[in-house]
């Protein structure tokens, strides 16, 4: 399908207008639209938050009666059914749009090509595919949570550039610079959870709140105590609720917590941790759809180990530590390179004096 330079920079501007609801629409996707009429642009939108119009609605409330025979520009198929809100497959077709072009089409099961269906016996030409592989990178937890029932994982760590995340002692505090901390707070306002585990509480005892940038909604905090160890006092349990992950049975503590507010979760492997995996799904039906995980070098390798990890967000600072030093990953040794986890570089740029490296997973996506 071919499409014009006036289709790619509506469809560009659709999806800056998406952007604008980076931190904020969970568990909904980012969505933007544009309506040209005659070369012009009449109404524009995009989705803010659930249960709020979506993004098709702001844009023809802002075009009126000039909708009629315009082309509509949407970053994802408009939806097909009732959720919190009506149908905007319905208000494109009752606002008399005579084309409609989809970046790409919803992976949600109750729209999967319905919106298009819908449109389409309505006589609308549609038409999909048009940066449709920038529309995914926007949504990628969206499409993963509906695709593989499970949010996508996004792993964050500092280290240097001989691959160390703190001294044989302890000590981490700052490997990397201001401007790299600020970024990784950008990382984390977009998410919808922050996963960390009870050592890096110990050590480090963090909030795992978004503080260094301007932020209107806070990702739940989910802690992987498996023995139900942290202190009634520790940071990350003050404030609002959280979400404790655990393989014990403990009936004092889990009460304890959950008088406090906070939600536990009894999800316990074969050996008495806790089923990382498993831990997934849960956070998934609970409709989190992108995970960042600040943690230290153990439950970082079970995370790896165990498959649950998609990309990694790594801030190398320009120093050396020395081989004493703590790790990225608990990893088993390898025999051979063949078993090797191999990743592919997504992106490489200098934060402040830092290197910022955004990786994934082979197998992912």
């Amino acid at each position: 399908m071919t499409f014009s330079a006036a289709d790619h920079a509506a469809m560009a501007r659709a999806l800056q207008l998406a952007a604008n609801g980076l931190t904020t629409t969970s568990p909904n996707p980012r969505v933007g639209c544009v309506l040209v009429q005659d070369g012009r642009t009449v109404g524009e939108g995009w989705h803010a938050r659930a249960g709020e119009p979506h993004a098709e609605i702001h844009a023809l409330r802002q075009a009126g009666e000039i909708a009629r025979g315009a082309t509509a520009y949407v970053t994802l198929e408009p939806c097909s059914h009732y959720g919190r809100t009506p149908p905007c497959a319905d208000a494109l077709i009752e606002a008399g749009v005579a084309r409609v072009v989809i970046a790409m089409e919803d992976p949600n099961p109750l729209v999967a090509g319905r919106g298009l269906a819908r449109l389409r016996a309505a006589g609308i030409v549609t038409e999909h595919g048009l940066l449709a592989a920038e529309a995914h990178e926007l949504n990628i937890g969206f499409v993963s949570r509906m695709s593989r029932g499970r949010p996508w994982v996004r792993l964050k760590a500092a280290a240097t550039l001989d691959g160390k995340t703190a001294l044989s002692n302890g000590v981490s505090q700052w490997i990397t610079g201001p401007a790299a901390r600020a970024d990784g707070h950008r990382w984390r306002a977009r998410a919808c959870a922050i996963l960390t585990g009870i050592g890096t509480v110990r050590e480090d005892d963090p909030q795992l709140t978004v503080r260094a940038i301007p932020c209107s909604r806070q990702p739940l905090r989910v802690l992987v105590d498996a023995t139900l160890a942290v202190s009634p006092e520790a940071s990350i349990l003050q404030g609002e609720p959280i979400l404790v992950a655990t393989a014990s049975t403990d009936a004092l503590r889990t009460s304890t917590l959950r008088e406090r507010g906070h939600e536990v979760l009894v999800l316990p492997n074969s050996a008495g941790k806790v089923d990382l995996p498993g831990l997934m799904t849960a956070l998934g039906t609970l409709g989190l759809n992108e995970v960042h995980v600040e943690a230290g070098f153990k439950l970082n390798g079970s995370l790896m180990r165990e498959g649950c990890v998609d990309e990694l967000l790594l801030y190398l600072a320009p120093m050396l530590v020395g081989d004493a030093a703590q790790g990225l990953f608990n990893l088993p040794d390898l025999a051979s390179l063949q078993g090797a986890t191999r990743l592919e570089i997504r992106d490489l740029r200098t934060i402040g004096p830092d290197l910022r490296l955004i990786a994934r997973l082979r197998a992912a996506g």
